[in-house]
């Protein structure tokens, strides 16, 4: 499938219906063909691994064309340039999240600047940071409880900033390596009443939401089972 046929199935796909749906989940974008995320997926897979054509979705104007660069980009092509370029141009919640589901965590080169982006002021760079930390405790099943340690001051460092996506990805962070293992559950509980400490509004609104979580029954049935 060639960039000019994908295209040519986004317009054939278009829903104003979709388009507006989208605003109602907080989606940012300037332009919109209003494709749902399974027809997108469907044509991520009619194009298969493709460096050359997630280059020019990337760079096309759309907001679907930037959730299927990352699905149709091979992550060993990835170049440091390249990567700092997508992340700063990210303009929506929904955009890095599928950034980090389908490349970032396939990619040692994005796994290396979770402590950058981090730290940076920009809202979707910084949300970036947190929602690949929660991506990988969910994908990557081999690595050990320390591998998730090391981004626990991430973590503390972040959780007093209230912008709406870095909050909910910080969250999303603390709980996602709490239902890893029994281990982990009680140290990112333990983590969450220390941000609690730090008594602002995000750092409240973050843990008490994980702690709801990760001290529920359900959850901890489900731990103590594996």
């Amino acid at each position: 499938m060639e960039f000019e046929d994908i295209i040519h199935e986004f317009e054939f796909l278009s829903n104003e219906e979709n388009i507006k749906g989208k605003k109602r989940f907080g989606i940012n974008f300037n332009k919109s063909y209003g494709l749902r995320m399974l027809d997108i997926r469907k044509i991520a897979k009619k194009v298969g691994k493709n460096h050359e054509i997630a280059i020019k979705l990337w760079d096309y104007p759309y907001h679907e064309s930037r959730i299927l660069a990352p699905m149709v980009e091979e992550p060993d092509k990835l170049t440091n340039e390249q990567l700092d370029k997508w992340v700063s141009e990210f303009d929506s919640w929904d955009v890095v999240d599928q950034a980090c589901i389908n490349l970032f965590r396939n990619s040692d080169l994005a796994i290396s600047k979770i402590p950058i982006w981090a730290e940076n002021e920009k809202e979707y760079v910084k949300r970036t940071a947190f929602s690949l930390i929660a991506v990988l405790a969910v994908h990557n099943k081999k690595e050990d409880d320390e591998y998730f340690r090391k981004f626990y001051p991430l973590i503390i460092d972040a959780s007093c900033d209230n912008r709406n996506f870095v909050k909910k990805a910080v969250n999303w962070a603390i709980r996602q390596i709490g239902k890893r293992n029994i281990n982990l559950n009680k140290e990112a509980i333990e983590l969450s009443y220390e941000i609690l400490k730090k008594d602002c509004k995000a750092s409240r609104w973050i843990a008490k939401n994980a702690i709801n979580e990760l001290e529920s029954d359900k959850i901890q049935k489900k731990l103590l089972n594996k």
